[in-house]
C-alpha cells in the first residue's frame, strides 16, 4: 500500500531543515520533559526521529485507510437528522484510526496529553491527509483551533478542554454569519451575561461553519450591546455537551463533501468567555485565522500533490498515436509546470511554518519567564516574517492547487470529465481553497503593505546574497532582474499617490513578490538537493520570470485614467 509520507521524499527534505534545531530547542525548553514523560525526546536527534516516525504512521494510515475511503465519503457525505450531524461511514473509520494512533492535539503540551510537536511536522501531517481526502483533512486539522484556546484561555479552561481534544474530540470555529462573511466586524450573534447562572448565553445564527457539529466551538459573538464594529466582539467557548445549538442544515457543496459545512442556530446556548472582552476580532480571531490560513496552504499543497500524482500516472499509462501521452511536449510541459508549482508552493509553505514555530514558541516561553533582549529581537523578527509570509503561502498555494487540478483534468481529456476518476473530486475539492479562510483577494490585502513598505524586497535582496551551486548560479542574474522589475513597479505605483490605482494593481504586485520569493527558495533547495529540485527550479524560474514580465508590462503601460473603463 502507498505511504503518503515515505513516497514523497520532498517532505523529509523539508523536515530536516537546519532551522528545526532552534525550533526544537525552544519547543522542548531544552528537553526538560524527558524526566517526566517516557515518550519525550532526549535531544534534537531523538525529537527529529519522533517526527519522522509519526509522519510515517500518518502516511501509512492515509494510504491504507483514508485514501481508499475517499471516493465513498465523497459520494455518501455526512447526514443531518434531529439537529445533529452524522459523519459518512468512511469518515468515522478515518477518525477512529487517527484517534487510535494518538494523532490528536499534536502541538499541545504533554501535560495535557499532547505530543508537543512544532507546527512544521503537524503541518506536514495536514498536507499528507489532504492529498488523500481534503474533506477529511478539514475535520482532523481543525484540532489546531486548540492553539487559540491554549494561547488566550485560562488555566482552568486549559485543564478542562485541551485533554479532550488530545483524546480525539473535534473542534470548529464559528465565525461567519448570513450577513457577515469576509466582513467579520458585522457579526451579530448576541452574547449576554446570565447573572443567575454566572455564564454567558449565545443567541443567533452562524453559517458556513466547517465541522459545525463539533464537540467544542470557538465562537465570535457580540458581547457589547449597542456596538456595530469589531470592538464589540468577544470570543467564547461553547461545549456541545451543554446543548443549545442545533444544526439547521448541512450545505450542499461543490466539493469537500466529507466535511459537514453547517448552518447553526444558537438558542440561549451556555458559553464561557475566552480571554478578555472586546478582543474577539481584534486579537483572537486574527490569531485563529492565521493558523487556519497556514492549514489551508497545507491542504492546497496536498491537493496539488494529488493532482500531479493523478496526472503523471495517467500520462504514463494512456497511449495515443502509438505512444504514451507523457511523451508529447504539450503534456510533459503541463506536468513539468505542475511539479514546479508544487515544489515552489511547498517550499514557501514550510518556510512560513518554521517562522511561525519560532515566534509562537517564544510567545509561549514569555508566559513562563521574561524573554532576554536577544529572544525579544528574535521573536519580533519571526513574528513579522510569519505575518508577511502567511498570506503568500495561503494565497499562492490555493491558486496553484486550482491550476494543477485544472491541468490534471486536461491531461485526462474526456475521461477527466467523467465522475469515476479521482481527478474530478480533486478539482471540486480544490476550488474552495482560494475562497475560505480569506479569499485570495483578502490575502492580497493582508500582504500589500509588505510590498509597499519594501519588506518583501528586503527579503529578496537578502536571498540574493546567499551562494548558489555552480549549476544554479547562472540563474541569479535573472532573479535580480525580476526583483528590479518588482521594485520599479512598486515605486511607480507609490509615486502616483492614488489609492484606487494601488488597490487595482495590488494582486499583480503581490504575485510578483511571491514569484520572486518562491523562485529563490526553490533554487536554494536545488542547491542543496539538485536530484530532487533542479528540474523544478529551472522550470519554475522560466514560469515565474514570464509572470513577472507580464505583470510589469501591465503596470508600466497602465494609466490611472483608464480605471473608469474597468468599472462595470
Amino acid at each position: 500500500m502507498a505511504n503518503y509520507y515515505t513516497d514523497i521524499p520532498e517532505l523529509k527534505y523539508h523536515l530536516n531543515n537546519p532551522m528545526m534545531e532552534r525550533i526544537c530547542e525552544l519547543k522542548e525548553r531544552n528537553y526538560r520533559d524527558k524526566d517526566e514523560f517516557d515518550y519525550a525526546p532526549q535531544d534534537y536527534a531523538d525529537a527529529m526521529d519522533s517526527f519522522d516516525k509519526v509522519l510515517e504512521i500518518t502516511g501509512e494510515i492515509t494510504g491504507e485507510i483514508i485514501a481508499p475511503n475517499a471516493e465513498g465519503v465523497d459520494e455518501e457525505g455526512p447526514h443531518c437528522a434531529n439537529g445533529r450531524v452524522e459523519y459518512a461511514s468512511g469518515t468515522r473509520q478515518n477518525l477512529g484510526a487517527m484517534i487510535k494512533a494518538g494523532l490528536n492535539g499534536m502541538t499541545m503540551p504533554r501535560r495535557f496529553g499532547g505530543l508537543n510537536f512544532p507546527i512544521t511536522p503537524y503541518t506536514m501531517c495536514a498536507e499528507i491527509i489532504a492529498a488523500a481526502d481534503a474533506g477529511f483533512g478539514n475535520i482532523w486539522s481543525l484540532q489546531d483551533c486548540i492553539e487559540t484556546l491554549y494561547e488566550f484561555g485560562n488555566e482552568d479552561q486549559h485543564s478542562r478542554f485541551i485533554p479532550r481534544i488530545c483524546a480525539g474530540e473535534t473542534m470548529s470555529m464559528d465565525l461567519t454569519e448570513p450577513d457577515a462573511g469576509s466582513d467579520l466586524q458585522s457579526v451579530m450573534l448576541k452574547a449576554t451575561f446570565d447573572e443567575q447562572e454566572n455564564c454567558w448565553r449565545l443567541n443567533g445564527v452562524k453559517r458556513f461553519i466547517t465541522n459545525g457539529d463539533a464537540d467544542l466551538h470557538l465562537v465570535l459573538a457580540r458581547s457589547e450591546e449597542g456596538t456595530k464594529d469589531g470592538r464589540g466582539l468577544s470570543m467564547f467557548i461553547y461545549d456541545k455537551k451543554e446543548g443549545g445549538v442545533d444544526v439547521r442544515r448541512i450545505e450542499n457543496k461543490l466539493g469537500i463533501h466529507g466535511s459537514p459545512t453547517c448552518e447553526l442556530v444558537y438558542k440561549n446556548a451556555k458559553a464561557e468567555l475566552c480571554g478578555d472582552r472586546k478582543l474577539g476580532l481584534i486579537k483572537y480571531v486574527m490569531a485563529l485565522m492565521n493558523g487556519a490560513r497556514l492549514g489551508i496552504a497545507a491542504q492546497s499543497v496536498g491537493l496539488s500533490q494529488a493532482a500531479y500524482n493523478e496526472g503523471l500516472t495517467y500520462a504514463k499509462e494512456r497511449k495515443q498515436f502509438g505512444k504514451a501521452i507523457i511523451d508529447f511536449p504539450a503534456v510533459y510541459d503541463m506536468l513539468s509546470i505542475m511539479k514546479a508549482k508544487l515544489d515552489a508552493g511547498r517550499t514557501l509553505l514550510y518556510q512560513t511554518a518554521r517562522y511561525v514555530d519560532i515566534y509562537k514558541a517564544l510567545d509561549d516561553i514569555a508566559h513562563e519567564r521574561k524573554l532576554t533582549p536577544e529572544e525579544r529581537r528574535e521573536q519580533k523578527k519571526y513574528a513579522k516574517l510569519a505575518d508577511a509570509f502567511t498570506p503568500l503561502a495561503k494565497g499562492m498555494n490555493s491558486e496553484y492547487a486550482n491550476q494543477n487540478a485544472y491541468d490534471c483534468i486536461q491531461i485526462y481529456g474526456g475521461s477527466g470529465f467523467m465522475l469515476e476518476y479521482a481527478c474530478q473530486r480533486i478539482y471540486r475539492d480544490a476550488r474552495i481553497t482560494s475562497i475560505y479562510e480569506g479569499t485570495t483577494q483578502l490575502q492580497t490585502v493582508a500582504a500589500i503593505r509588505y510590498v509597499t513598505n519594501g519588506s518583501y524586497l528586503t527579503i529578496i535582496r537578502e536571498f540574493e546574497a546567499i551562494p548558489y551551486s555552480a549549476e544554479m548560479e547562472p540563474l541569479k542574474a535573472r532573479l535580480v532582474e525580476m526583483a528590479n522589475k518588482l521594485e520599479a513597479c512598486m515605486n511607480q505605483v507609490k509615486e502616483a499617490q492614488n489609492q484606487e490605482l494601488l488597490d487595482f494593481v495590488a494582486r499583480r504586485l503581490y504575485e510578483m513578490a511571491a514569484d520572486c520569493i518562491m523562485s529563490h527558495l526553490l533554487i536554494q533547495d536545488a542547491t542543496k538537493a539538485p536530484e530532487m529540485f533542479a528540474k523544478s527550479a529551472v522550470v519554475y524560474l522560466n514560469y515565474a520570470e514570464a509572470e513577472v514580465e507580464k505583470h510589469c508590462n501591465f503596470i508600466d503601460k497602465f494609466n490611472a485614467d483608464e480605471l473608469a473603463s474597468y468599472r462595470q
